[in-house]
């Protein structure tokens, strides 16, 4: 309570204190008045018999007695009850001024809790992310390592996922039943473009015909290459034996788009057909040899036959060039009879460091080729 309130408060109770003093005293008199005008009536009454008697003192001093009695207990009685209220309400308002500055300091001190709040919260963040980053270092070697080993056995043998996958996937662009609708007994009228087509395998690709041994990796690249060696250096519809060469796997990012195109050769049985156009003549084989030979045994091309065969070639198992695949068929339309032998003029004959065509090296295999100027 300030002290200009504290004045004012005072000055009120002065004057409530006056005010009350003025009635009681004012009450007491009139009461008194009453009792003496009573006293005076009855004396006048009787004036005949109190003539004579003398004035009775008693009744006025117990009178007076009564008044300052009366007088006494109102104003204790009224001051009581005041001082009490008084008592109450300044208790009140002093409950209600300690309630009143409690919230205030409370509204002083919550923006310091939550802000101490709020930095232990951030602490406490901190460090369990200073911990959490700490033991993340440590792994991060091991997750570094982890990814480098997974990263060179992707690049150097992924071929052996994909290939047994594609193996079962139709590798031609073609949909199968426009490969399936060919007529076997068609021998002309067809596209004068080089193409060898196999229905079971929906394979319908170009030919490069007439390349050199040193042209064969190239041409594999762009579809599947005739690969000529003296005692195999035969074309379509001449006696001997056409040796036609395809990959059968390759990396999945590589960007040719044929390195699957024959591997799915080793699905193909006795009876299988195959088709070679040459020349607007389309040329029928059925096979009914299939062998796994070394990349180096180029001699079992070479085949002593009176009739025009065919051989494909690619490797094997699937996602190597471990070993070769020899699928070999023989001419079955349109008739041979008239057909002559093909000529070896020109042809490389096969030494001991000849090998077969292979598969595309893989990512390492490349880098040490280009090492070792391979």
């Amino acid at each position: 309570m300030d002290s200009k309130n504290g004045g004012q408060y005072q000055y009120s109770t002065d004057l409530q204190r006056q005010a009350t003093a003025s009635i009681a005293r004012k009450k007491v008199l009139a009461a008194y008045a009453n009792a003496a005008k009573k006293s005076f009536t009855d004396h006048t009454d009787n004036a005949a018999t109190m003539k004579e008697e003398k004035i009775n003192t008693s009744i006025n001093s117990e009178s007076w007695k009564r008044y300052h009695s009366a007088w006494q207990n109102y104003y204790q009685k009224y001051y009581s009850e005041y001082y009490s209220s008084a008592a109450k309400n300044y208790i009140e308002k002093e409950r209600l001024k300690d309630a009143r500055n409690k919230a205030e300091e409370e509204e002083i001190l919550k923006p310091q809790e939550n802000e101490d709040h709020l930095r232990r919260f951030v602490r406490k963040k901190a460090t369990e992310s200073a911990r959490r980053s700490r033991r993340h270092r440590k792994l991060i070697p091991i997750i570094a390592g982890v990814t480098v080993v997974l990263l060179i056995l992707f690049l150097q043998y992924n071929r052996l996922i994909f290939t047994p996958i594609m193996a079962y996937i139709s590798p031609g662009n073609n949909t199968a039943s426009e490969i399936e609708s060919i007529d076997p007994t068609v021998t002309a009228t067809v596209s004068d473009e080089p193409r060898l087509i196999i229905p079971k395998l929906n394979i319908d690709v170009p030919v490069h015909f007439g390349i050199s041994l040193d042209e064969v990796m190239d041409a594999m690249s762009r579809g599947v290459a005739h690969y000529r060696i003296a005692g195999a250096s035969a074309f379509p519809g001449e006696i001997g034996n056409l040796v036609i060469s395809g990959h059968s796997s390759g990396d999945v990012y590589d960007p040719n788009k044929y390195k699957f195109i024959f591997s799915g050769l080793e699905r193909l049985e006795d009876g299988d057909l195959i088709y070679v156009n040459y020349n607007s003549i389309r040329y029928t084989y059925s096979v009914y040899k299939k062998q796994v030979v070394e990349p180096s045994d180029v001699r079992s091309l070479m085949i002593d036959t009176d009739k025009p065969l065919i051989t494909l070639v690619t490797c094997t198992p699937l996602g190597t060039s471990k070993y070769r695949l020899l699928i070999t068929g023989e001419q079955i339309s349109p008739s041979y009879e008239q057909a002559t032998r093909s000529t070896d003029i020109a042809i490389e004959e096969p030494t001991e460091d000849t090998v077969m065509p292979a598969n595309e090296p893989s990512f390492f295999e490349g880098i040490w080729n280009w090492l070792t100027g391979k």
